[in-house]
């Protein structure tokens, strides 16, 4: 059974940091690709941060050089360090993974992060 397993989200004040973390069971994570999304209220997810199973990440604009993701293949985990943290970072975060050879697609099932004074 193929899990993912967000943790780490909270109620953070402006400029702020908090780290999320992703852990996977179920999957050879190395052979996945690693995304994590927002979603706020009312809003779409969107992605906003990615990694590759070979190490290449990218960001959205609205989050780069704040943010940054990692993965630790051996413990099947993925991170995301958030900086400088913003209310309009407030959203739900979900990590995504998808399988590098095929159709393959898991999501967990989000942690709430809240950036307010």
């Amino acid at each position: 059974q193929v899990q993912l397993v967000e943790s780490g989200g909270g109620l953070v004040q402006p400029g702020g940091s908090l780290r999320l973390s992703c852990e996977t069971s179920g999957i050879r994570f190395s052979l996945y690709n690693m995304g994590w999304y927002r979603q706020a209220p009312g809003k779409q997810r969107d992605l906003v941060a990615a990694i590759t199973s070979s190490g290449t990440t990218n960001y959205a604009d609205s989050v780069k050089g704040r943010f940054t993701v990692s993965r630790d293949n051996a413990k099947s985990t993925a991170s995301l360090q958030m900086n400088s943290l913003k209310p309009e970072d407030t959203a739900v975060y979900y990590c995504n993974v998808k399988f590098i050879l095929g159709q393959r697609d898991y999501w967990g099932q989000g942690t709430q992060v809240t950036v307010s004074s």
